[in-house]
């Protein structure tokens, strides 16, 4: 049995994360490749709880109650989820994961990396996935496509500096990590999206045969 892979999707609110999302496990389905599509925050019954408490726009924290949030979630979801379904051999695609935390809380809120680092190596260890597709795009677009779409949620009301910062912060994650995340230019018309991440995919999986 060959081991499961865990893929995880990145990028600011409307770069195109969920569409592509649906695309990849459809194609990795059309190459006999059994997936489990998950999210975070969230994936679990408590994470999703957790979710709901912090996208609610009524709520306010602290940066930092903000952080243990997610990693009490992410701390869930692994043991849940994410771990157990690559023990069978079988593939995890995730709407975001640690990056999400350096990107959001480190660049958006400014909390410090050193201590999302001693946060992500008690969660996880050493643990990382085997491929972050990084989908890339301007705030201005992001937002326009996310106004487009649904009453924003707390994160997505935040304004665009903030998410300048996130944006910023995600870049720097794909200079540090170049042999785990992939960019992927989302500002591009859909059709040419999907290509580029097709062509990541057939790489990926031609890797996988050799």
């Amino acid at each position: 049995m060959q081991p499961g892979k865990f893929i995880t999707l990145e990028g600011i609110d409307g770069a195109g994360k969920s569409t592509h999302l649906v695309w990849l496990e459809n194609y990795l389905m059309s190459k006999g490749i059994t997936t489990v599509t998950t999210r975070e925050p969230g994936g679990t019954p408590l994470g999703e709880q957790l979710r709901a408490l912090l996208l609610d726009q009524r709520q306010t924290m602290h940066a930092e109650t903000e952080v243990l949030l997610m990693f009490a979630a992410r701390r869930e979801h692994l043991d849940k989820v994410i771990l157990p379904t690559l023990d069978k051999g079988e593939w995890v695609i995730s709407d975001r994961f640690t990056d999400a935390s350096f990107a959001y809380q480190g660049g958006g809120r400014g909390v410090a990396l050193r201590k999302l680092e001693e946060l992500e190596r008690w969660v996880q260890g050493s643990f990382q996935p085997d491929l972050t597709l990084y989908f890339d795009v301007s705030v201005e677009l992001g937002k326009q496509r996310v106004q487009s779409i649904k009453a924003a949620d707390r994160f997505e009301q935040e304004q665009s500096a903030f998410f300048q910062r996130v944006r910023k912060a995600y870049l720097q994650r794909v200079r540090q990590f170049p042999e785990r995340i992939r960019l992927i230019d989302a500002g591009r018309p859909l059709a040419e999206v999907t290509a580029s991440l097709e062509a990541i995919m057939s790489e990926i999986l031609s890797e996988r045969t050799q």
